[in-house]
């Protein structure tokens, strides 16, 4: 086993959707340590001197982003809680196929896929649950289904010449975060964000810090880690009302104040998700439902994990709690709420 203070070589990585926050911090992290950083995004990035904007559907502008490259961190990926299906598969599917592809060609040694629990979830609850095998047949919504098929793609390419792992970092949040904080905060200061059941499920999330630590961990241990899904967490699950709540008081909203059953919720959130994709591709660039059923599971189900297996095979933990997260977090707005989200 390398021991944890080990220098370890600098290598040329590639890392994709370096534009979002979490891959963003992934690429600056590598850069702290000493490796040689090109990002493949759409749109340019601060800071970056060595990057290719392109996208994951055109294969000319991936063979151009893993050209000399000796690993690649894929975290680029359509999220979302709703959209059409062909989207996804353009996307998470289709893409990261073109991107194993033309990395395989290009000599890249290594691979890390950034995935998402949501593959090995199926609606039921999780409660000490291991990572478990990605099953698109299972998973639900169409963003789920299509990164299962997606590690399940990455992880069959596995060998010695071509290693692969798959991290699994849950319910990622932090300062700058707009996929889930700023919603949180503007919708429950509007008065649009209930609780479900009370808010009572626990589950797991994970501070951005200890995410990015644990995906350049798993480059740093892929002897260990190849062939694997891990997933990642704080190892903290808390009633998520518990959690919407400290979110909204870094942020200066008031926390929610009324409950809906899940059932209902989950009954609701189909019938608007189809309102929502019916109405065009207007809403779908703009914003997200208020209510989707996949949604509705995952704020009504509990899904926790067992970390004994990922901190095994990483050699890491967690550095940063979620109460110091939410402290962190409420620093970042001073006591200020973000700007509205539409």
């Amino acid at each position: 086993m390398t021991p944890r203070n080990q220098p370890i070589t600098a290598r040329r990585v590639l890392v994709t959707g370096a534009s979002g926050m979490l891959g963003g911090a992934v690429a600056q992290r590598l850069r702290e340590k000493g490796h040689q950083v090109r990002t493949f995004q759409r749109r340019a990035s601060q800071g970056a001197t060595d990057e290719v904007l392109g996208s994951l559907t055109e294969t000319a502008q991936i063979a151009r982003a893993v050209d000399s490259m000796d690993a690649v961190i894929h975290l680029a990926a359509k999220v979302s809680f709703t959209g059409r299906w062909e989207e996804f598969v353009a996307t998470n599917i289709d893409g990261t196929r073109h991107l194993l592809d033309a990395a395989e060609a290009a000599g890249v040694k290594d691979f890390v896929f950034v995935s998402s629990p949501s593959v090995a979830h199926f609606g039921e609850p999780l409660a000490g649950a291991e990572a478990g095998p990605a099953d698109p047949s299972r998973a639900r919504g169409n963003y789920a289904r299509s990164k299962a098929a997606a590690e399940l793609e990455a992880l069959s390419r596995n060998s010695d010449r071509f290693r692969v792992a798959a991290i699994r970092p849950h319910v990622v949040w932090g300062p700058g975060d707009t996929q889930l904080v700023e919603r949180v905060i503007e919708r429950s200061a509007s008065g649009r964000l209930p609780l479900l059941d009370h808010g009572a499920a626990l589950i797991d999330t994970t501070y951005i810090d200890n995410a990015v630590a644990a995906i350049v961990r798993g480059l740093e241990r892929m002897q260990q880690a190849q062939g694997l899904p891990l997933v990642v967490t704080n190892g903290e699950p808390r009633p998520v009302g518990e959690l919407i709540a400290g979110i909204c008081q870094a942020g200066g909203a008031p926390a929610p104040r009324f409950s809906v059953p899940g059932w209902l919720a989950r009954g609701a959130g189909a019938v608007i998700e189809r309102a929502w994709l019916a109405a065009g591709t207007r809403n779908l660039v703009h914003d997200e439902p208020p209510m989707t059923r996949f949604l509705a599971e995952q704020l009504s189900t509990a899904h926790w994990f067992d970390q004994r297996e990922t901190h095994r095979v990483l050699d890491w933990r967690p550095k940063v709690t979620i109460d110091q997260g939410l402290a962190k977090l409420a620093a970042h707005y001073g006591g200020k709420a973000p700007l509205a989200i539409h």
